[in-house]
């Protein structure tokens, strides 16, 4: 049942294609709608739905970002694992927060959400996974609405 939510986000976005365009009609009801108006419209704005060229990210990348943020966690003697963590990420072009542990908070927090300091470490929204396993970080992904593969690669944010 708990995946039910980002199975729908991943087809509804699966759809999403065409631009889509917002106006006031002639009762002055906000249409937004993906076909232009027809007749009489005013402040007709062509709002997109294709990736902005700015940052290259498709409409489903966005829409999984602002729903299930991923943070990485990792630390500087983390080596041959978290690599292989960042790899993926970056491989799927998946953006991501990559997050050193270095005070003690750090280690309390990701002992608070995997029950250890067990590094690395994935948050995908509110779901996380401990340790590093391709086809676990896949099915996390996959079930938050990110795209397999992306156009652009995408970095980790440094924190």
């Amino acid at each position: 049942m708990r995946y039910l939510l980002p199975l729908c986000l991943v087809l509804a976005a699966a759809g999403v294609q065409a631009d889509t365009y917002r106006w006031t009609d002639s009762a002055g009801r906000t249409v937004v709608s993906d076909t232009p108006p027809v007749g009489k419209a005013t402040g007709v704005v062509k709002l997109g739905g294709k990736p902005e060229a700015s940052d290259g990210l498709s409409f489903a990348t966005k829409r999984a970002m602002e729903l299930f943020p991923v943070t990485l966690y990792t630390a500087a003697d983390c080596v041959a694992e978290c690599k292989n963590a960042r790899d993926l990420l970056n491989g799927r072009g998946t953006p991501f927060t990559e997050k050193m542990l270095q005070k003690p908070e750090d280690f309390e927090e990701l002992k608070q959400l995997v029950g250890d300091v067990f590094l690395p470490s994935l948050k995908v929204g509110k779901q996380s996974f401990r340790g590093f396993e391709a086809g676990a970080y896949n099915n996390l992904l996959d079930l938050a609405g990110y795209p397999k593969s992306a156009a652009r690669i995408t970095g980790g944010d440094s924190k």
